[in-house]
């Protein structure tokens, strides 16, 4: 991966830190995520008139991800249902790279080094113990089935992005349509798991998170689409989950959250994780 892909990574990965803190400033994440996922609608239209147009080969793998994406929503909502937010997203985000390290090898047919194993393991590890940290204080141990299933629909949409870009003739308009489709299902989703009101409250209450989270989540979720074009699926999709430092520094600085021990461990771990994916 060349120091220019690996930068932009990393700064799709500070902006889905910003879109993610305004999820967790919420009490109702069905209301926030909705809004997020509704969000992208807007910004995916211009963009259809922006970019070149899509290739047919890659919709097969729109509809896929799209597919997978709702299963990773319905998860993660299920998830919400049963226990708070801070146990269920770090496990969530840090088992889909180990997950998409699997299913790489066994369809992609990549190869990565040793070091750049480790790495991505050490990286998943350090996001893993942030949620692990409160499993004596787990109500629902089924949301922790429902927090391991979203990290498995991740590493599906993840792979499926990865063919469906290269095929696109153009990630950020594959993205597009995908959001838009999105958008579909999981409005459906809302109206089977009986929260059809869901997003009148969004457009009533909730502009700000539609439009600015929506927007910044389409940039990250397009960036990320681009770079699977430019380099192996699993190194992008490791260090998009160096979001999770982003996030702990906003929510210390800015949602005067505690910064404890465990947190400062997982950083560390974290960032020794980059750094055997970049430097060795």
């Amino acid at each position: 991966m060349s120091l220019n892909i690996f930068l932009i990574v990393i700064l799709a990965a500070f902006l889905h830190a910003i879109w993610n803190a305004m999820v967790k400033r919420e009490d109702d994440k069905y209301f926030s995520l909705t809004a997020i996922v509704l969000g992208h609608v807007p910004i995916s239209i211009v963009v259809i008139f922006l970019t070149p147009t899509l290739s047919i080969q890659s919709i097969p793998y729109i509809f896929a991800s799209a597919i997978f994406l709702a299963g990773y929503e319905w998860c993660l909502l299920s998830a919400y249902r049963l226990e708070d937010y801070t146990k269920v997203y770090p496990i969530a985000r840090g088992t889909a790279p180990i997950f998409i390290v699997i299913l790489s090898l066994l369809f992609l047919n990549i190869n990565i080094s040793k070091s750049e194993l480790i790495g991505i393991l050490v990286i998943s590890f350090g996001i893993i113990i942030l949620g692990f940290q409160y499993i004596k204080t787990f109500k629902n141990y089924s949301a922790m089935i429902y927090a391991i299933a979203t990290g498995i629909f991740i590493s599906c949409y993840s792979i499926s992005d990865g063919f469906g870009g290269r095929l696109s003739n153009s990630p950020l308009n594959y993205t597009a349509w995908l959001m838009i489709l999105n958008a579909i299902f999981f409005s459906i989703l809302l109206k089977i798991m009986n929260m059809p009101t869901v997003p009148l409250k969004v457009l009533n209450k909730g502009k700000k998170i539609f439009f600015i989270g929506g927007t910044l989540s389409y940039i990250v979720y397009g960036t990320i689409v681009w770079a699977f074009t430019q380099a192996p699926v699993p190194l992008v999709a490791a260090l998009r989950e160096t979001s999770i430092i982003f996030a702990l520094l906003i929510g210390t600085f800015f949602l005067k959250e505690k910064f404890t021990f465990l947190k400062a461990v997982a950083t560390f771990i974290i960032f020794f994780g980059v750094v055997l994916l970049k430097f060795y």
